[in-house]
């Protein structure tokens, strides 16, 4: 699982996961299937509701109408949408930009350009290529405007820095020193954990939070740590952001 770290505006560190291969390719196939079946539909509307129906008049509204939408599809729903397409959407993933700023009008139409390159004229295959080797997994199209395609669901939550707030060491005495030797991503695990448990209150995240507990208590060395499970991840947190600022 690849991830990106995105500063944002407000000077907050965002953890995204980066949208695999296989997600983009995937939600191109459902773009395409809504695309398809939408035009027939309107192809179909067409035909019923124009009495007379000829090849002069196919062609004005092949033209006018199906063409436009088909080509500018991806343009539209990314611009309306916000950085997704039906496809994307049912994917759950999205475009952002690599400097935090919302995406623009002309963000996405750098991207719907370069997929005459990336996607059209190579069948696929450089946007592919260029989607598996690059750090950041971005397209010709992403490259130019500063921009990837991200998992939306998998908004990993920002630095714990920006998160919780302690005034100073002098106002809060650390209760377990050991914690700062930790990586930061192991202290971002507990706090998922934690969340997680407070927002699904069951059984299957309760063992989750014992175990949790039972492997940072023998990885410490520590003989006790209470009933108050929760209460004791949370001083972890506390007293990692104060022994590390």
């Amino acid at each position: 699982m690849k991830t990106i770290d995105i500063r944002t505006t407000q000077n907050v560190t965002i953890s995204y996961e980066l949208a695999e291969v296989r997600d983009r390719i995937l939600a191109f196939i459902l773009d395409v299937i809504v695309k398809s079946v939408g035009l027939l539909i309107l192809w179909w509307l067409f035909i019923s509701l124009v009495s007379e129906v000829d090849s002069t008049t196919s062609q004005y509204f092949a033209y006018i109408i199906i063409v436009p939408l088909a080509t500018f599809y991806t343009l539209f729903f990314e611009i309306w949408l916000n950085g997704q397409t039906p496809g994307k959407k049912l994917l759950k993933i999205k475009v952002i930009k690599l400097d935090g700023k919302q995406p623009e009008f002309y963000d996405y139409l750098i991207r719907w350009t370069f997929r005459i390159i990336d996607i059209v004229l190579s069948f696929g295959v450089v946007g592919t290529l260029l989607i598996l080797s690059t750090e950041h997994a971005q397209r010709l199209g992403d490259m130019t405007s500063n921009t990837t395609i991200v998992r939306v669901n998998s908004r990993v939550h920002i630095s714990l820095k920006d998160i919780l707030n302690i005034d100073s060491r002098k106002s809060y005495e650390p209760k377990y020193p050991q914690i700062s030797q930790f990586p930061e991503s192991d202290i971002l695990l507990i706090k998922q954990a934690i969340e997680r448990y407070q927002k699904y209150k069951n059984e299957a995240h309760k063992k989750a939070i014992l175990l949790l507990c039972q492997k940072l208590q023998d990885r410490m060395e520590l003989s006790d740590i209470g009933p108050d499970k929760i209460g004791f991840l949370k001083t972890l947190i506390k007293d990692y952001i104060v022994l590390t600022r």
